[in-house]
C-alpha cells in the first residue's frame, strides 16, 4: 500500500473571521495537522487541494485574497504539491490523478472541508478511480444545512455523510487512531 495525503480546501475562508465559517473548522485543522505531521515525518507524499472560485459573484475563495489561501495549520512545505480546482471534485479538470499515479499512490488518506460537498465528492470519485480511501472524520468540517425549513446541525450533517461513505467508499477513522495504527 502506497499512501498519499490529500488535504481538501483547508482554507482561511472556512475558519473564524473567514467569509464562510464552518463548524469545528479549527479543531479539524488541528487534527489534519497531526496527520500531516505524520506524513512529513515519514516522507510520504502530500497533496494540498485548493479551491479557487471562478464565478464572478462568488462569496468566498476569491482569487488573490487572504481567504483563498491555505490555512496555517496545514500550510504547504517545499515539495508538497498544490492542486488548484474550481469544482467540488478534486479530480475534475485537475492534475490530481496524474500526480497520484506518478508517485504510485494507491491509498488516499483524506482530510478536508466541506464534508457535504468537496470531501464527499472527492472520496466517491477516488473510489471510482480505484483508490482505497481512509477518511479522517475529525479532520473534516461542515456547516448547518437547511432542508424543507428545517435546520440540520453540522454535527448531524457530518455524521450522516460519514455513515454514507463508511465501508463502501472509505474506511472512517479519527486522526489519533489512524496515526497509532499507521505506526
Amino acid at each position: 500500500m502506497n499512501l498519499g495525503l490529500v488535504l481538501i480546501d483547508i482554507q482561511n475562508d472556512y475558519f473564524p473571521r473567514g467569509k464562510f465559517e464552518l463548524s469545528q473548522a479549527y479543531q479539524a485543522g488541528i487534527n489534519a495537522s497531526k496527520v500531516l505531521a505524520f506524513f512529513r515525518k515519514n516522507e510520504l507524499p502530500v497533496f494540498h487541494v485548493q479551491h479557487i472560485s471562478s464565478e464572478k459573484d462568488a462569496a468566498f475563495f476569491l482569487p488573490d485574497t487572504k481567504g483563498m489561501e491555505i490555512h496555517k495549520s496545514v500550510f504547504p512545505s517545499d515539495g508538497e504539491l498544490r492542486i488548484m480546482k474550481h469544482t467540488p471534485d478534486s479530480f475534475f479538470q485537475t492534475n490530481l490523478k496524474k500526480e497520484l499515479d506518478s508517485q504510485k499512490v494507491d491509498h488516499l488518506v483524506i482530510c478536508g472541508m466541506m464534508m457535504h460537498m468537496c470531501v464527499d465528492t472527492t472520496v466517491r470519485s477516488a473510489r471510482n478511480f480505484g483508490y482505497s480511501v481512509t477518511l479522517i472524520e475529525n479532520a473534516c468540517a461542515t456547516k448547518d444545512l437547511i432542508w424543507n425549513n428545517t435546520i440540520i446541525p453540522a454535527s448531524t450533517v457530518q455524521a450522516t455523510f460519514m455513515a454514507a461513505l463508511d465501508n463502501s467508499f472509505a474506511n472512517i477513522m479519527d486522526a489519533d487512531g489512524w496515526i497509532k495504527q499507521a505506526h
